[in-house]
């Protein structure tokens, strides 16, 4: 049975005459005869009295009128939501980034736009390790990815060849410490030959980036992994609570360090550099992320 069918019996209930119903309804008077009567099939019974002048319905065609309208209306409803919801998303952009960017860098960065890009973050996104990222801009999850990227070969390569990617700004993982009484780090690298570290996940591009640069480090010492974690906020509970020592992204704990509630673990050699990058699916063609790439390109260059 087709919805036009309902719309037909309709029609034909409101006018009783097949012609001027057929006329309503932009079809043939033979076009919308045959419709009625497949109806009628598909129904199992006569809906129409074509005997009277003008016709009339059958009471089962009576009862079926109001179930045409039931249904009818509840498919208008239907329609008019969809298209409200698709005006509310229209130019909207879906971006997947971790938790860390999404409270300390995307707000600043958002507000340096005369007039923000409507962009809607994927909360989803902070529990995903890079390849789920990847994954979710390949398969159209995603409009935009936003994510902290090593500033040299960490071993973890994703596939970059169907993707634009722009320097947003630059950024350090600063390693820090619970305090002791006299503002030294519980936990210091520096001349130590083994610490308890609070690390993340293996797979992840930030543990990635700390590796290959502790790997240029030559007295590096050896450490007691007691946790690996996806989010930088629970690697700073652990760090904060005096678990052990753990690299952080510095405009996180900015606040905390010149409150002392935290304190650096090492100087600067053991920061590791580390760029804020946007990507985004070469052949996404969608408006609000073509403008928003454009647009880009007037912003200040990034520190």
């Amino acid at each position: 049975m087709e919805l036009r069918w309902l719309e037909d019996f309709i029609a034909l209930a409101r006018t009783r005459h097949f012609s001027r119903a057929a006329e309503q309804q932009n079809v043939t008077q033979p076009t919308f005869s045959r419709r009625i009567k497949l109806l009628e099939e598909e129904m199992g019974t006569v809906l129409v009295n074509r005997q009277t002048l003008p016709l009339s319905l059958t009471p089962a065609g009576e009862e079926f009128l109001d179930l045409c309208h039931t249904v009818t209306q509840r498919v208008d409803e239907s329609r008019r939501r969809l298209a409200q919801l698709a005006d509310q998303h229209a130019g909207r952009i879906r971006l997947a980034a971790p938790q860390s960017l999404l409270s300390h860098f995307l707000p600043a960065w958002l507000g340096q736009w005369p007039v923000p890009p409507p962009i809607t973050p994927d909360l989803r996104a902070t529990g995903w390790l890079v390849d789920d990222f990847f994954r979710a801009l390949a398969r159209d999850e995603c409009d935009l990815l936003l994510c902290y990227w090593p500033c040299t070969p960490c071993g973890i390569e994703p596939d970059l060849q169907e993707t634009l990617s722009c320097r947003l700004a630059g950024e350090r993982l600063v390693p820090v410490s619970q305090p002791e009484a006299d503002g030294s780090p519980r936990f210091a690298l520096e001349g130590a030959s083994r610490l308890p570290l609070i690390a993340y996940h293996p797979r992840g591009l930030t543990a990635g980036a700390i590796r290959a640069h502790l790997a240029r480090i030559d007295d590096t010492p050896d450490f007691s992994i007691l946790n690996e974690s996806i989010q930088s906020g629970n690697v700073r509970e652990l760090v904060a609570l005096g678990y052990g020592l753990g690299w952080l992204p510095e405009s996180s704990v900015r606040g905390a360090l010149a409150r002392g509630e935290l304190v650096p673990a090492g100087g600067e050699r053991w920061q590791v550099p580390v760029e804020i990058r946007l990507f985004r699916r070469a052949d996404n063609r969608q408006p609000a992320v073509t403008a928003l790439w454009d647009a880009l390109a007037t912003l200040p260059p990034p520190e």
